[in-house]
């Protein structure tokens, strides 16, 4: 077999290996048809709320990289904001919601089809992987566990662990010490442009960009990737 284009490969996680985002609506407007009409909220009018409540709140990135490790909290103080929007305080209703959400979102997460033939390959192929997620180090494992990815990764850090995330240099730098390569013969896959993309050109990896809806780079993205992929099928043609 020819030798691989790059001596190793890191891949993040959410909306790259896992649908993690395809049913929050979804998740959402379930968990709030189920607990709030009984309080005396109107779900739809709650659900409407809670979607506001959650681009402004996700919106900033300060406020993004507090939050994020501690998913149960945010989506708790999400929902705490939307019930003063449209019913006022309404007791431990807040937090029941954001577990309701959790348990179904859980649920509803899936593996992309494409995921584990494109570690499959890579591993096949000898090639020292690496896992780099940001977010609830408690969640993170969960979701190894129940798909049993971290076999597939000789190096895993999870912000919510290592005390830092994605675009940090720290984070890159770490996973290539422990795979023992240099930035210039390792590539980062992942479908965020800020996070996995131009983190990972800052410290001089090939980045990949997974553009999984095909909506092509943004007009005004200051981000350029290396590559840009639709599926992880195309993951033997990128090693070469």
């Amino acid at each position: 077999m020819p030798r691989a284009r790059w001596q190793a490969l890191l891949f993040d996680l959410d909306d790259t290996l896992l649908d993690y985002s395809g049913a929050v609506d979804r998740c959402w407007a379930e968990a709030c048809a189920t607990l709030a009409g009984p309080a005396g909220v109107d779900p739809a009018v709650l659900t409407r709320a809670i979607h506001e409540v959650a681009r402004w709140f996700w919106s900033d990135p300060d406020r993004h990289r507090r939050e994020r490790v501690d998913m149960l909290g945010a989506w708790t103080r999400i929902a705490a904001a939307a019930l003063d929007r449209c019913a006022g305080p309404c007791d431990g209703l807040a937090g029941r919601l954001a577990r309701d959400f959790a348990r179904r979102r859980f649920a509803a997460m899936r593996l992309f089809p494409d995921a584990l033939a494109a570690l499959e390959h890579a591993r096949r192929r000898g090639l020292p992987l690496g896992l780099l997620t940001n977010g609830d180090a408690r969640m993170q494992r969960a979701k190894l566990a129940r798909w049993d990815l971290a076999r597939f990764f000789d190096v895993i850090v999870i912000e919510g662990e290592f005390g830092a995330g994605k675009p940090d240099a720290a984070v890159f730098r770490h996973a290539l010490g422990v795979l023992g390569v240099g930035a210039g013969q390792a590539a980062m896959i992942g479908d965020n442009l800020v996070w996995d993309v131009e983190g990972a050109r800052r410290v001089g990896l090939h980045a990949v960009w997974l553009d999984r809806a095909g909506r092509g780079l943004p007009a005004e993205s200051p981000v350029c990737p290396d590559r840009i992929i639709r599926t992880l099928d195309e993951v033997p043609a990128l090693l070469g």
